[in-house]
């Protein structure tokens, strides 16, 4: 080979750069667990079947944006109030939001609503979920997807803790969401992977800046 091709190829490879290396995907299960002030609730979520939502989740998690948050709704049914779902996340908070992602529906990924199924609170439109979820206490299948309904985006499920779901339930509610609002919301301390590898978003958090005091008027 003569001395210009050599060359020739080493300039090339000079000007590609080293080659991309992929992130490193989730396992099929990710497991997560939420510590609350009365116990944890470990999570097992399916990456392989609602990926996409999965994705959204661990995000929040792995950029802590669920630390110090709260789970702040009991939808208890009225004619067997020991069912039905809590709600928790960011709530209101704009500064915690990560990006919207597509609806992943129960027709889609084959995840139904079933006890101590995890799935994406949303508004009325289908691609609103974001930083809020709830967990069921009994099955709920008029959550599932249906003919034009596209129902919620079911993505995991509890691996331990429904008795501490059970005891934030029955706590004391009232005021907005029809009544549902915890009175004294369940702080939810911390939100942390348990297995695969953590990939924060790398996205700004602003509820971490603090701002400076402002300063006192000068003297005349």
């Amino acid at each position: 080979m003569r001395l210009s091709h050599i060359a020739s190829f080493a300039a090339l490879a000079l000007a590609s750069g080293p080659a991309a290396v992929a992130a490193p995907a989730d396992p099929p299960i990710v497991r997560v667990r939420l510590d609350t002030p009365y116990g944890p609730i470990v999570l097992a979520l399916e990456a392989r079947r609602a990926p996409k939502t999965v994705a959204n989740f661990m995000g929040y998690v792995d950029d802590r944006r669920f630390d110090g948050m709260s789970f702040y709704r009991s939808a208890r049914n009225r004619s067997a109030p020991t069912y039905g779902f809590i709600q928790g996340g960011i709530r209101t908070d704009a500064r915690r939001i990560l990006p919207p992602f597509p609806l992943e529906t129960t027709a889609m990924t084959g995840i139904r609503h079933v006890d101590g199924t995890i799935s994406m609170a949303r508004r009325a439109e289908a691609g609103s979920a974001g930083g809020n979820f709830f967990i069921t206490v009994g099955p709920m299948p008029s959550m599932d997807a249906r003919g034009g309904y596209p129902g919620y985006a079911a993505f995991g499920h509890v691996v331990s803790g429904m008795p501490v779901i059970k005891r934030i339930l029955a706590l004391p509610t009232g005021g907005g969401m029809g009544g549902q609002l915890l009175l004294r919301p369940i702080r939810l301390i911390a939100a942390r992977r348990l297995n695969g590898t953590p990939r924060p978003t790398g996205l700004v958090k602003p509820w971490l800046v603090k701002t400076k005091p402002a300063a006192p008027p000068a003297r005349k």
